[in-house]
């Protein structure tokens, strides 16, 4: 089985393939697009992409995409925590409390502030496009005098030392991934753990009702189901045209959802089911 997922090697989105999918083959991709395409176009078999990040919260491309330009169920997904190192050229170990530039991903930057504000105070940061191209910057370039930040396996892919582990500013960060395909898809990862299932859908309230909304969440709450996530993005077809990505923390059963789901259409809501999947998480 073929695997894509958002590029390059060493990134966290590779950390969860590897852990998800260790015995698979895994293919790189640009953009989180490439990916979900790739699966349309079965150059894979699976695309792995990010969702939702405890910090940054949810990344809206992947909503998006998955909304209004392909029709890919999700058949899984990964929490993977987020731990940020500083690593340099071995070649400037012995001198580096003298860098003068730190490289990384923007949110990678972000989510090491305090640690960056304090210990490399004046030091101007450097945004790339991934944790993994910062790193491999640093390695192509032994003649600059910089960091990156990145994960252990970046340090590993590209040969850099590490000089300061977890600089992260918080340590319940984790990024939550979407596994999506065409097929039926078997987990058998040992290093990750079974947490639940979940159900997610999309709902798109009725034109002009008023209080449609409550009556969406009213639907849910009688039925004693629980939402651990609801999110609203825009339709794209107006201002203040919205529809909402629901979770529930629980499989799709033959009574409960489906009810739910009818109670919806039949005050105007349009229902869409975009999976009920089991959840996993690494192993901190």
């Amino acid at each position: 089985m073929k695997v894509g997922y958002l590029g390059p090697k060493a990134t966290f989105t590779n950390i969860a393939v590897n852990n998800m999918f260790p015995k698979e083959e895994a293919i790189a991709f640009l953009t989180i697009p490439n990916c979900l395409d790739a699966v349309l176009e079965e150059k894979v078999d699976v695309a792995l992409v990010p969702v939702e990040n405890t910090l940054e919260g949810s990344v809206n491309i992947t909503l998006d995409y998955l909304i209004h330009e392909v029709n890919l169920p999700i058949k899984g997904e990964i929490t993977v925590p987020i731990k940020q190192h500083l690593m340099i050229h071995p070649i400037h170990m012995e001198h580096f409390d003298k860098m003068e530039v730190v490289y990384s991903h923007s949110h990678a930057i972000a989510q090491c502030h305090k640690y960056l504000h304090s210990e490399w105070n004046g030091i101007r940061c450097e945004n790339t496009t991934s944790t993994a191209a910062a790193a491999q910057f640093i390695k192509e370039h032994p003649e600059v005098m910089g960091a990156a930040i990145g994960n252990e396996l970046t340090a590993k892919e590209y040969g850099l030392t590490i000089i300061k582990r977890n600089i992260h500013d918080y340590d319940n960060n984790h990024t939550r991934f979407l596994i999506l395909a065409n097929k039926r898809i078997e987990f058998h990862s040992p290093s990750c753990d079974l947490q639940g299932y979940k159900t997610t859908m999309m709902v798109t309230l009725p034109a002009d009702r008023f209080g449609a909304l409550h009556q969406v969440l009213s639907a849910f709450a009688w039925r004693k189901l629980n939402l651990v996530r609801i999110e609203s993005r825009p339709t794209k077809t107006g201002l203040g045209n919205y529809y909402f990505i629901i979770d529930l923390d629980r499989k799709i059963d033959d009574v409960l959802i489906p009810g739910a789901i009818a109670e919806l259409e039949a005050v105007g809501c349009k229902v869409q089911v975009l999976g009920s999947y089991p959840a996993y998480a690494i192993n901190d």
